[in-house]
């Protein structure tokens, strides 16, 4: 969300705290919502609709947790605030805001829905020393952040 923000609407926004434009850091994010929904799908008898509206209700918690968490952390390493909800209407704290949960719920059904099926099909066909160069680059960047944060 920040990052097509950033890219269309606010260029001088601050979206993370990561150097690499092309590590996103929400990966740890997707994975929880792919974690929550072979939850709900796999594991949850009930009718289709109910799984759908239990996964939003569910991953839009988990991505809120994760949103004040990483918010919090951010904030004692680094001594920097590096998003504010406090001007939305429905915000609890800095950190997080029922307005912007909701929009993280409705990303993780177009994640689930739309982008997920279309990137497993890339990825069966991604050679193991592409993941393997990706992870490193990940490695130096993260390096790079804790470094900077030091």
């Amino acid at each position: 969300m920040e990052t097509t923000l950033k890219t269309f609407f606010f260029p001088h926004m601050n979206n993370g705290i990561l150097y690499g434009p092309w590590i996103p850091v929400y990966g740890f994010g997707c994975c929880l919502i792919i974690f929550c929904m072979r939850l709900v799908f796999n594991r949850i008898k009930a009718n289709r609709l109910s799984k759908i509206c239990l996964f939003f209700l569910l991953s839009t918690l988990t991505l809120t947790i994760l949103e004040l968490v990483g918010g919090v952390i951010i904030e004692v390493i680094s001594g920097k605030v590096f998003w504010d909800y406090s001007d939305l209407k429905y915000n609890f704290g800095n950190y997080i805001a029922l307005e912007i949960s909701l929009i993280w719920g409705v990303f993780s059904l177009v994640i689930v829905y739309l982008i997920k099926p279309w990137m497993d099909k890339i990825i069966k066909k991604i050679p193991k020393y592409i993941t393997y160069l990706v992870l490193l680059l990940f490695l130096f960047d993260l390096g790079f952040t804790i470094y900077s944060l030091i």
